[in-house]
């Protein structure tokens, strides 16, 4: 089986090396170039080439996996609800396809992965391929478990121009790909564990499916800290007490899936992906705006707790440290990151802000501070249980130190104050500004040593 691959970055390089070790014998191109993947176990590899006319040419399908990237300052890691709402960029796109037509013939099959808004492989992609038969096919995926979720996924969406649910020779070879490559490759190809997970629709139809999955979810992340900003400013709240509670309405709040208030919404995907809505929205004059709401509760809760944590550092003056810079523990990735846009709002209300964090490169070495527990494995991400015995430290907390947690989970011997944010349930505002106000005094008036009292002087009895 040779499939070829265009774009191996933070996409296409794990899905390749998947293909790779299902047999398949995989042809590649990055502008940046790659590291050749030599023969696994079962016969499979990952070579790369200078060009994409070689790729086109030794293969039967050929994967684009390119970036249709926003502007930097539509990223997420800084507030956006007041610029004007765009599409994705679609040069990279259409500059790859336009070089695939050239040498593409009938019989192949190009399958787009690249995030795209609804209507957009009809109206402007698909004019360019007229030599060879386009599918699209996304994949909902995480940066940094790109190749677990590809192996084991949600769902397998398959958009062409007609969305016939018949399986048609190309759809037919395709699947066989997938049926090799996932962790159903042991079952028969006609598994219904692995056919139930295909959906088969119109290019719209699938376009629809991917921008508005990621969007299901900033809206239940928002949705989540919104009654965390409540728990936070009414008192005597325990957020996560609420939320589990709504995660027991499975029968019409469908799922318990992103239930747990902490951070808010991040990465490269959910953030412009909501932005590319807003677009879309005004293009057809749908008359309201969701999409504006959500980004405006995301940038409105990074706020909040951006206000909270000067607060706290001006009442123990120490410095501010976000604890994660990237979007999610144990990536590199600062795309869309939540952190930094809380680091912006803190730097606009006039106050520094430092990070730390061990897959960016970022240290702390400076002692106590108020620390932001912004990464918390054990309670974001599905994986990293069974890969994790518990929640990974970037720094030494020093002692004096003051810990927020927006996860509410952290738990320490040392002597360190932690703020379970989110969780004000038995605690008056009057009792924990008290509290605060006792620690600030304790800070700025540091006890004297008693100076070593004289042994007293046995008295001398007069002299009659």
């Amino acid at each position: 089986m040779h499939l070829g691959i265009i774009g191996t970055g933070k996409l296409g390089g794990p899905v390749s090396e998947a293909l790779a070790e299902s047999a398949a014998q995989v042809h590649a191109y990055d502008i940046a170039g790659g590291k050749d993947i030599p023969k696994t176990p079962d016969g499979g590899c990952r070579k790369y080439y200078d060009s994409i006319e070689e790729v086109v040419k030794k293969s039967s399908i050929v994967f684009i996996a390119v970036p249709t990237p926003h502007d930097e300052e539509y990223g997420g890691d800084k507030p956006s609800i007041k610029l004007e709402p765009k599409d994705f960029d679609y040069t990279i796109v259409k500059e790859v396809l336009t070089e695939v037509n050239k040498y593409a013939s009938p019989s192949q099959l190009v399958v787009l992965i690249s995030t795209v808004l609804p209507g957009t492989i009809r109206e402007q992609l698909l004019p360019l391929v007229p030599n060879c038969t386009f599918i699209y096919n996304p994949y909902l995926i995480a940066m940094g478990t790109v190749k677990q979720d590809f192996v084991d996924p949600e769902m397998i969406m398959i958009g062409t121009e007609n969305g016939c649910t018949n399986k048609t020779p190309d759809i037919d070879y395709l699947l066989k790909v997938y049926s090799k490559c996932t962790k159903f490759s042991r079952d028969s190809e006609k598994s219904t564990k692995f056919l139930e997970r295909v959906v088969i629709g119109t290019y719209e139809e699938m376009e629809c499916v991917k921008v508005f999955y990621n969007t299901f979810i900033s809206s239940k992340l928002s949705f989540v800290n919104m009654i965390q900003d409540v728990a936070e400013k009414q008192g005597n709240i325990n957020v996560d007490v609420v939320t589990d509670a709504l995660t027991k309405g499975t029968t019409r709040i469908i799922s318990p899936a992103y239930m747990r208030a902490g951070m808010g919404d991040g990465g490269a995907c959910h953030p412009r992906d909501n932005i590319a809505l807003r677009y879309l929205s005004k293009k057809l004059d749908l008359g309201y705006d969701l999409f504006e709401s959500i980004m405006g509760s995301r940038e409105a809760q990074a706020k909040n707790l951006a206000e909270f944590l000067v607060k706290i550092a001006k009442e123990v003056k120490l410095p501010i440290v976000i604890h994660g810079k990237a979007y999610k523990p144990k990536v590199p990735y600062i795309d869309g990151s939540y952190s930094l846009l809380i680091g912006h709002y803190i730097q606009e209300m006039g106050h520094s802000v430092n990070y730390v964090d061990k897959y960016t490169g970022d240290t702390w070495t400076k002692g106590p501070a108020v620390f932001l527990l912004a990464h918390s494995v054990s309670t974001t991400y599905r994986y990293w249980d069974q890969q994790n015995t518990g929640d990974e430290v970037y720094c030494k907390f020093s002692e004096g130190s003051v810990i927020i947690d927006p996860w509410r989970t952290f738990k320490t011997k040392e002597a360190l104050e932690v703020i379970p944010y989110g969780n004000t349930r038995g605690k008056t505002e009057h009792e924990v500004e008290q509290k605060r106000r006792d620690a600030v005094r304790a800070k700025a008036k540091p006890k004297q040593p008693r100076k070593p009292r004289k042994p007293r002087q046995p008295r001398k009895k007069p002299v009659k």
